[in-house]
Order: C-alpha cells, then sequence, then structure tokens
C-alpha cells in the first residue's frame, strides 16, 4: 500500500512545504496518499541548486555516475511490488501493464549506465588544404549544465527515466516536474537516488501546480527543457522558453497499414494491444487502421471478436486489460468525440459507453476526415477503421495527419516496406507490427506536431551534451 504521506525532494532533500496534494486511485477515485506541493520560491530554490551543482556533476568521473545508474536499479529490483502498486493506484493502471513498466524502468536505467562510459569524440585530420598544414582537430561531448524536465501522466516511471537517467548518465543536474495526477512513481525514485553518492542539489523532484512550474520554462538558469504532453501546451513552452534547447515529444495519432496477405491472426492479436493497452492512453496508440480492401471485412470481424473479449475491471486483478482513464473528465471528452463522429456518419462497430473514468474498447468506421476522433490525438480506447485499393493511398492517408510520431505497417513486401520508410513522414516505421512498439535504447520521436528531438537513452545524451572542439597547431611543421 502506499504511505500516508510522501516529501518532494530539493536539492537532493526530502522535505514537506506548507501545502499538500491529494493523489487519487484512478479506479475507486477515493484519495490514496497525499505528497508535498512545491511552491514558487522552492522551485527557483531548486534551480540555484541544480545551478551550482553544474561543476560538481561535470567532474563525476563516468564510473561513478555509472554507480549511481546501478544502484538504482538494484533498489528498483528490490521495491518492484511497490513501485507496480504505485502505478496501479495513482495511474490505474492494470497491474500485468504496472510490472511491465517497472521492467521498462529497470531497462532503462541499465542502459543509461552502460552507456555512461561510452561518451566518445573524435581525432579529426583538418589539413583539408595547404593553409590548414600543421593543424589536427579533436572533439568532445561535455555536460550542457542544469536542465529541466516535465513527465506526463501516462507512464509515471518510465517516462520519468528517460529523461533523468541519461541525465545523470552525462552529468547534467536537473528539476523535474512530475504530473500532478501521478506524482508517486518519480518521488520513490527521488527516495533512491537520495541514497547515491551524487553531489549536493543534483537533482530535485517537485510536484507542483502549473502556474508556479512556469520557471521550468523560463527561468535562464536552465540550459535545456524537455517536455512530453499536449502538442498545445508543448509548442507554447518552446515560444517562450528563451535560449534554451528544447526537446519535445507531443503525442500523435498513429495509422497502422494492414496490407493484403497478412497474416490476420497475428494483425488482429497485436492492433487488439496497439489499440488498448493500458485504456489507448499512449501517444503511439493505434488510432488508425488502414487495410487493404480485400481482407478489410474479415480483419473487421475478427478485431470486433477481440475487442468485445477484452476484459474491463480493477486493474489490481490480474486479469484485467482495461482499467480507468486518468479521470472521468478525459472519459467524457472521448466519448463526445465518439458521439460526433456518429452523428458525422460513422458507424460504431463496438463499444462507445462510459461509466464514470471507465470507456469501453471502441472500435468505428467510416469516419469522416474532419472529425476530431480521426484528426486529432484520441488517448483513449477508440480507434478507426478504413479500408484502401492502393498500397499508395495507405501511405497518403498516413500522412495525412498533423501529426508524425510512429507508424505501423504489416507487409510480406519488402518493396514495399521500404517505400514506407521512405515516405512515411514519422519519425518511426515498425514493419511487421504496431506503431506502439517501442524498446528504450531506439530513437524515438516525431515531426510535425509530434515535437523535436529524440528519446532513447543514446539519443537523449546526445540532447544534454554540446561538442567541444580543441584545435592543435604544430609550430614546427
Amino acid at each position: 500500500m502506499l504511505r500516508e504521506s510522501y516529501p518532494y525532494y530539493l536539492a537532493s532533500e526530502p522535505a514537506f512545504g506548507s501545502a499538500m496534494l491529494d493523489v487519487r486511485d484512478k479506479y475507486t477515485g477515493k484519495v490514496a496518499t497525499q505528497v508535498a506541493l512545491a511552491d514558487k520560491e522552492t522551485i527557483s530554490a531548486a534551480i540555484a541548486a541544480a545551478a551550482a551543482a553544474a561543476e560538481p556533476m561535470r567532474r563525476m568521473p563516468s564510473y561513478a555516475r555509472a554507480a549511481v545508474l546501478n544502484h538504482c536499479i538494484k533498489r528498483f529490483q528490490e521495491r518492484f511490488d511497490e513501485l507496480a502498486e504505485s502505478l496501479c493506484i495513482e495511474a490505474g493502471k492494470p497491474i500485468k501493464d504496472a510490472r511491465g513498466e517497472v521492467t521498462r524502468l529497470i531497462d532503462t536505467f541499465r542502459v543509461a549506465a552502460e552507456e555512461s562510459t561510452r561518451m566518445t569524440g573524435e581525432i579529426m585530420d583538418l589539413e583539408i588544404s595547404p593553409r590548414a598544414k600543421g593543424y589536427s582537430g579533436m572533439w568532445k561531448r561535455v555536460p550542457i549544465g542544469a536542465v529541466s524536465f516535465i513527465s506526463p501522466f501516462n507512464f509515471p516511471l518510465n517516462l520519468v527515466a528517460h529523461k533523468i537517467a541519461p541525465a545523470i548518465a552525462v552529468g547534467c543536474p536537473w528539476v523535474l516536474k512530475p504530473a500532478t495526477r501521478t506524482p508517486v512513481g518519480s518521488l520513490i525514485i527521488g527516495e533512491i537516488l537520495a541514497e547515491t553518492d551524487l553531489p549536493k542539489g543534483a537533482f530535485s523532484v517537485l510536484p507542483c501546480n502549473r502556474d508556479d512550474g512556469d520557471l521550468f520554462t523560463t527561468d535562464p538558469r536552465l540550459k535545456l527543457l524537455s517536455f512530453t504532453g499536449s502538442p498545445a501546451v508543448g509548442w507554447d513552452m518552446k515560444a517562450r522558453a528563451g535560449k534554451k534547447k528544447v526537446i519535445l515529444e507531443l503525442g500523435g495519432n498513429a495509422g497502422c497499414i494492414v496490407d493484403e496477405g497478412a497474416d490476420l491472426d497475428d494483425v488482429v492479436k497485436r492492433i487488439v494491444i496497439g489499440a488498448f493497452y493500458q485504456s489507448g492512453q499512449s501517444c503511439i496508440s493505434v488510432q488508425r487502421i488502414i487495410a487493404h480492401r480485400s481482407l478489410y471485412s474479415e480483419l473487421r470481424d475478427k478485431l470486433v471478436v477481440a475487442t468485445r473479449a477484452l476484459k474491463m475491471g480493477d486493474p489490481r486483478a490480474e486479469d484485467t486489460f482495461i482499467g480507468p482513464m486518468i479521470d472521468e473528465k478525459e472519459a467524457i471528452r472521448l466519448q463526445e468525440w465518439v458521439h460526433e463522429a456518429v452523428d458525422s456518419g460513422a458507424t460504431l462497430l463496438c463499444g462507445g459507453k462510459r461509466t464514470g473514468p471507465m470507456f469501453e474498447p471502441t472500435l468505428l468506421e467510416g469516419v469522416p476526415r474532419a472529425c476530431r476522433l480521426y484528426r486529432e490525438e484520441a488517448f483513449g480506447p477508440v480507434a478507426v477503421m478504413s479500408a484502401f485499393d492502393h498500397f499508395d493511398d495507405a501511405l497518403a492517408e498516413v500522412n495525412d495527419s498533423t501529426y508524425g510520431l510512429q507508424a505501423g505497417v504489416f507487409t510480406r513486401d519488402l518493396y514495399r516496406a521500404q517505400k514506407a520508410w521512405n515516405e512515411l513522414e514519422v519519425g518511426g516505421v515498425v514493419i511487421g507490427d504496431v506503431p506502439s512498439w517501442r524498446v528504450d535504447h531506439m530513437p524515438y520521436g516525431g515531426v510535425k506536431d509530434s515535437g523535436v528531438g529524440r528519446e532513447g537513452v543514446k539519443f537523449a545524451m546526445e540532447d544534454l551534451t554540446e561538442i567541444r572542439l580543441m584545435v592543435v597547431r604544430n609550430a614546427g611543421v
């Protein structure tokens, strides 16, 4: 069970402020615990501490940073069940999915520990013309300095890990604003980090309200902002961030192409998971299913049967697949989008009903492209179906979106797979599977309204560093 209350972490130390934040069990709606709520003065003090810690963090040897990350891995393993239960309660995540996220948390820290000793540079021959005779160069990566992170509610452990583990690996101090609806997991991580030998002020974990949290974006002492969340909020942050580097992961409405000749039983199994895993609250959940007309009807019928068979209920139950959405307000919004689509001519194939924050897994077909359910990110257990006759038409339909995070393509044609990789306007193309697939060391991020920059430990480390060049003149040459 969760504790009665949790402190925030200010400059590596636990502390309580003057206010507390209620964290609710997303299935029962009852208050499950309270966490300390940081105010603007606390956030400013945390940023000052991070800025002061930049030099000690930079000087920390790579083996020492690896030791910090490995300590975290050991403690995550020891507290595995506690971390999974926190996800189940604060995020409403079915317990099997919660255990999977804890496993990914460990994976991400493990990759970061390995990469922390692999920050390499390059020796350069600069003698490209007579005027450069006698000159040589070399470059290395150095940490960018104090940075800020803002994480979302849907993966309260692993999306935090994708920000803080690379920062520790390169030697950047940081301040983190976790989602106010799911702050507990990040505070447990803070508790574990407080056991390590990180320099004082190297990290702060501060649940706070949005207005006070504006300093995470605007404070010039911070050299980088990494935000995961909604496009409207993310692009506004980028506009106000000043001179700092900004990394945005902003979601999508992922398309999944099912080409002729695909193994439908395999496709159905993967799409059901990709569309409805953790109630569709993933930025790469399958939202648009685009199937070849020769198999469309059979695929539709199989998907309807499989979708109706999914178990809804208490996320603590081992056989629950669909838990609650993050809150009733989001479920109401999604229901309105479904009704709008049906009123505009779409056919509801299954689902569509809501009880509090619980929303049935839902399939529709014939959704007009002007509807929000087609154009915007649903971020819930809903997918829409359409048919295509020519592969080029399917590619064009995937690209008919302001988003471009990932796409899935079920095809057995090597040339079509290559064409999809060349032509789809997305950050990643997954062949033979759903766009929802991700492993934690691959470059992950999008184009268009899906953001800018890449996560994945090695690639995040590059964003958290700058290249520093040294040129040497051999005067005797």
